[in-house]
């Protein structure tokens, strides 16, 4: 071989490894971000807001859905996302199972934003009638806990009722067709429910939960870009300020995203209120009361310390 093919091949060589360390740049600079059909994520994603201000610093945007927050906080736990939201017990579930995520922010409280929903013409009048009712709900998700809570303020054990863990699919099929008693939901379901085959709401979550919605980060992501979780919230805090300016919108954004009718959306967004806060020291002794009760439940194998995975800038 000359001396000219040596030269070429070598460069041949380098320029090979530059394009690969060129795509492994790129895509390290690729945001996953983990969303469901509602809320400021999904709002993002609708507007395309994100992208326009991570373009800038060198940032590129992918999307992946989730139909549940239990399913969400799984992604972050197996590295498939790097940002996602959930409600309160999603975290709780997934810390114990050793998720190594952040905490990076709140919404408002919403307890009106789930709700244990009974038939029409069910029996069922208090929440002391559920002794020994076959209860559906996602198990891992907000609904857990309201569950929780509306058992002891009736004076009734968890192990008082029959709890299957049904997705909100499954649940409303179980529900419709009377194969369980009751069902405990979030929005836009339980909006859903009601409007179309006259559910009854047996108790929402006011005076029982807080039922937070929490925005999360991987840990190995927050580590390695900072600067973009200021970005995420940012961008999410304006997308929701914009949003209620204009709710008919708004519900029109999630009716197509989430597959419900533009009444049902707007129902269920008035119940739930639009902000993204810092995590403050409240919020993360009331996250904490949770993680306890479901240790002392047996629905999670371990003590966790919810203080250990709040990110604080």
């Amino acid at each position: 071989m000359n001396r000219i093919s040596r030269l070429t091949l070598g460069l041949a060589a380098l320029i090979g490894l530059m394009l690969i360390a060129g795509a492994a740049i790129a895509q390290e600079n690729v945001v996953r971000m983990g969303n469901q059909k509602v809320g400021a994520y999904a709002l993002l994603k609708a507007r395309g807001l994100l992208e326009d201000r991570l373009k800038p610093l060198g940032y590129t945007v992918s999307w992946k859905e989730f139909s549940s927050g239990p399913l969400l906080l799984d992604g972050l736990k197996v590295g498939a996302v790097d940002f996602g939201h959930g409600g309160e017990a999603p975290p709780i579930f997934a810390q114990a199972a050793g998720a190594e995520i952040l905490y990076i922010g709140h919404e408002p409280a919403a307890p009106q934003g789930e709700a244990i929903l009974v038939p029409r013409d069910s029996q069922i009048k208090t929440i002391s009638d559920l002794k020994g009712k076959k209860i559906a709900l996602n198990k891992g998700s907000n609904v857990h806990y309201l569950l929780v809570r509306a058992l002891e303020s009736a004076g009734l054990k968890y192990a008082d009722v029959d709890v299957v863990y049904l997705s909100p699919a499954d649940g409303r099929a179980a529900f419709d067709k009377g194969a369980v008693d009751a069902w405990v939901i979030w929005e836009p379901y339980r909006t859903s429910a009601e409007m179309s085959s006259g559910a009854r709401t047996l108790a929402d979550g006011r005076g029982l939960v807080s039922n937070h919605e929490f925005f999360f980060v991987t840990k190995s992501f927050a580590k390695a870009h900072p600067q973009v979780i200021d970005v995420v919230l940012s961008s999410a805090r304006d997308v929701y300020s914009e949003a209620v300016k204009d709710m008919a919108g708004t519900a029109k954004v999630f009716s197509v995203a989430a597959g419900f009718p533009v009444p049902v959306m707007e129902v269920a967004l008035s119940r739930r209120g639009f902000g993204v806060e810092a995590m403050r020291d409240q919020v993360v002794a009331d996250q904490q009361k949770i993680a306890d009760t479901f240790k002392a439940l047996g629905l999670i194998p371990i003590a966790i310390n919810v203080s250990d995975v709040v990110r604080r800038p």
